[in-house]
């Protein structure tokens, strides 16, 4: 068995005066008014996407703490194909993975994803699912060119 190691540490531990702008945005990020459970739902497919483990183990944690069951949990990576998740659950995914996989397409995030995400959140809660999109991209990008290793804390 391959021995995992991490690179270096993550950058925003090197560089402590990151961490408390970035844990700002998070905590701005909550206060949206969007369920946390779908918080952690986009969260966990968006680290799918990236291929970060650190964050699928860490966000699979967060999202049982925050009360995501396991029949969502176990069926993130295939949300499309199974009943355990509602239309707005649906809606916040499908807008995670277009604006994770802006490069897949010339039009990036479709018209149809925004509009059926703004058929359950409103603005503010639209900005906090955005945010939420980036922060975790944000994540997976430090973790996964440092190698951070999943169920290794920082």
């Amino acid at each position: 068995m391959t021995t995992l190691q991490a690179r270096m540490q993550n950058p925003a531990v090197v560089i402590p005066e990151a961490m408390t702008p970035i844990l700002g945005v998070l905590k701005a990020a909550k206060k949206g008014g969007v369920d946390e459970r779908t918080l952690e739902l986009v969260h966990l497919r968006v680290s799918q996407i990236n291929g970060c483990g650190y964050c699928v183990d860490a966000g699979a944690v967060s999202a049982r703490k925050a009360g995501v069951g396991h029949e969502q949990l176990f069926a993130v990576a295939a949300w499309r194909d199974a009943p355990y998740f509602s239309d707005a659950e649906r809606a916040a995914m499908a807008l995670a993975e277009a604006a994770t996989r802006l490069a897949d397409r010339p039009d990036p995030v479709p018209d149809e994803v925004w509009q059926e995400a703004a058929e359950y959140y409103d603005e503010r809660q639209l900005a906090s699912i955005t945010l939420w999109i980036a922060l975790s991209n944000f994540f997976n990008r430090l973790n996964v060119t440092t190698r951070q290793v999943a169920g290794r804390a920082w």
